[in-house]
């Protein structure tokens, strides 16, 4: 659902970007005129907007659903059940943020959001077949492609030996960075164009299949 900008092993960090404070407090006012509920990822916690837990309800709903959840699951449940940690009464104007999601009213949000603020990253994320739910806002030019490249040298490991696995257009740098990129069958068109193979679909035991395609399980 969201990708933290930090990397660590073994108890060490080896990366970890932040939105400033002034680009942080900026999203936050921008988010609140237009009436736009939002929650702030931090290493400290979700924070939500006051109005997120009745606007997100059903949109945060339709996104397990469409995950593999059924319909009499999610039944009931509240924005916190799907976000574990979520607080509604924490500070908003914070200095170690990782990313900023946001209800979409339209898809038109996200485009408005990129428009706004060409120092961050604008993506969205929303369930089956790249249905727009959320809009994001992040660090810009920091990417999963990017986190395996400081990983790998950190491991002193080579790019010839990974293997990226994603269902999601955000996803798409990861696949062709690395060596063989797999996609979901339930991804979006954009990342099943362009990987190496498709396996099933997540729920299809999709990760089994690839694994065994590849002879990672001999």
């Amino acid at each position: 659902m969201a990708m933290a900008l930090m990397w660590s092993i073994m108890a060490r960090f080896l990366m970890h970007e932040l939105i400033s404070k002034e680009d942080a407090a900026k999203v936050v006012d921008w988010l609140t005129e237009r009436y736009l509920a939002f929650y702030l990822e931090s290493n400290n916690g979700l924070f939500a907007s006051s109005d997120f837990q009745e606007r997100a309800r059903e949109t945060l709903k339709t996104y397990a659903i469409q995950k593999g959840q059924s319909e009499e699951s999610v039944a009931g449940k509240k924005p916190e059940d799907f976000l574990h940690g979520l607080q509604y009464s924490g500070e908003l104007y914070r200095d170690e943020l990782n990313k900023v999601s946001f209800v979409l009213e339209s898809y038109q949000d996200h485009l408005d959001s990129k428009e706004a603020f060409p120092q961050l990253e604008a993506h969205t994320w929303g369930g089956r077949g790249e249905t727009a739910l959320f809009g994001d806002l992040g660090v810009k030019d920091i990417n999963k492609a990017h986190a395996i490249d400081v990983l790998l040298e950190y491991l002193g490991a080579k790019r010839s030996d990974t293997i990226a696995f994603g269902d999601a257009k955000i996803d798409i740098p990861m696949l062709e960075y690395c060596e063989v990129g797999v996609a979901m069958g339930n991804g979006g068109p954009e990342i099943l164009a362009m990987a190496d193979f498709v396996t099933d679909d997540v729920e299809s035991d999709a990760l089994y299949k690839a694994f065994d395609k590849l002879g990672l399980l001999q």
